[in-house]
């Protein structure tokens, strides 16, 4: 027995009218989320760099040679709002880890840029990252890491309009 399973018990005998099944897979996966967000700090604190820094680095570094996106599209890639994004395009940029560049295709639009700096903080703190998580999966098979993935992406598709 987990704890979910000790929640579902209690929820079971004082409201047993609601059928808590859903529960069952949904508390583990938002416990989940928790343990590995908490994991996630640990591994980019190891570079210095807060989980937000990591996420707009890392959307830069996906994005290829000369690892630059438009403040539109990292607010895309990173699931934030404007304010916020150029908040934390702000502090980035004060870190040296991005640069602000005008757009060649657009006069008044702004293209940002990973730095030097940038690139190697979100390449080492991807690395413990990985190397973490490979951790945290060493107990499942390959074909249950397959398994899982595949239904987490059939539960995750509804809220991210994917077939």
């Amino acid at each position: 027995m987990d704890e979910v399973d000790r929640i579902l018990a209690a929820w079971k005998r004082e409201a047993p009218e609601l059928d808590v099944e859903p529960l069952r897979v949904f508390s583990r996966v938002s416990r989940l989320a928790r343990h590995l967000d908490l994991a996630r700090k640990e591994a980019f604190g190891a570079q210095g760099l807060e989980v937000w820094e990591f996420d707009v680095l890392a959307a830069l570094r996906r994005s290829g040679a000369p690892y630059e996106l438009s403040p539109g599209a990292l607010i895309h890639e990173t699931l934030s709002t404007s304010g916020t994004m150029t908040n934390r395009i702000d502090r980035l940029a004060a870190r040296g880890m991005v640069e602000r560049l005008p757009d060649p295709r657009d006069r008044r639009g702004v293209r940002v840029r990973l730095t030097r700096t940038g690139r190697q903080a979100v390449e080492a703190a991807l690395t413990d990252l990985v190397a973490s998580e490979h951790t945290l999966l060493r107990s499942l098979s390959r074909d249950d890491v397959d398994h899982t993935a595949d239904l987490l992406r059939s539960l995750i598709a509804p809220f991210e309009g994917e077939d």
